[in-house]
């Protein structure tokens, strides 16, 4: 229970650090493109940054930041995406 608790809790937060990188015009986080960007971003970009640091799969700092890594570039492209379907 704690677990998919702390889960979700990283994934909001890589969401939130990405959105605030990436920058919103309109000033607010959109907290279901958090999670969903944060999740993605973490699987990704966690689970590579801790193979390629060697760590494995366990909860290390390297994943942390590949998390975040992947999160801003899922939500760089959810940005393009959404901008070219408002055109």
């Amino acid at each position: 229970m704690y677990l998919i608790l702390a889960l979700l809790a990283i994934a909001m937060a890589a969401g939130w650090i990405a959105q605030l990188i990436v920058g919103r015009s309109h000033g607010r986080t959109d907290w279901t493109e958090a999670l969903v960007a944060g999740f993605v971003g973490s699987f990704v970009g966690g689970l590579l940054a801790s193979l390629i640091a060697g760590d494995g799969l366990d909860f290390r700092p390297s994943g942390l930041i590949g998390s975040i890594l992947g999160a801003v570039i899922v939500t760089a492209v959810w940005g393009l995406v959404r901008g070219r379907r408002a055109a």
